[in-house]
């Protein structure tokens, strides 16, 4: 078993930058497929990238392509989402994911969220 907890939120103009953070602890976090969700007031959580066990293979949403980045360093459990061009629909609660499997599907844990607010 695995606990994330996430850290970097916070409130930004629009077009600013966030780096969000995600610290596993319990069993090595290189042992999971790694990602983020996120959910807006009144919308359902949303998919928003994922990297692999290794960090050679990343996930994204066709929204956030080309302004956000996700990576990991595996010696620190730690797992970073750069949000940069950051817009006002991208204010939601991020979440960090772990799934079990290398293909991510299943996202078998999940952290308590951080809250990131944009303004225009």
């Amino acid at each position: 078993q695995v606990q994330l907890v996430e850290s970097g939120g916070g409130s930004v103009q629009a077009g600013g930058s966030l780096r969000l953070s995600c610290a596993a602890s319990g069993r090595t976090s290189s042992r999971y497929t790694m990602g983020w969700f996120r959910q807006a007031p009144g919308k359902e959580r949303e998919f928003v990238a994922a990297i692999s066990r290794s960090g050679d293979t990343t996930w994204y949403t066709d929204s956030v392509k080309g302004r956000f980045t996700i990576s990991r360093d595996n010696p620190k459990n730690t797992v970073y989402l750069q949000m940069n061009s950051l817009r006002p629909d991208d204010t939601s609660l991020y979440y960090c994911v772990a799934d079990r499997a290398p293909v991510p599907g299943t996202w078998d844990y999940w952290g308590q969220g951080t809250q990131v607010t944009v303004s225009s």
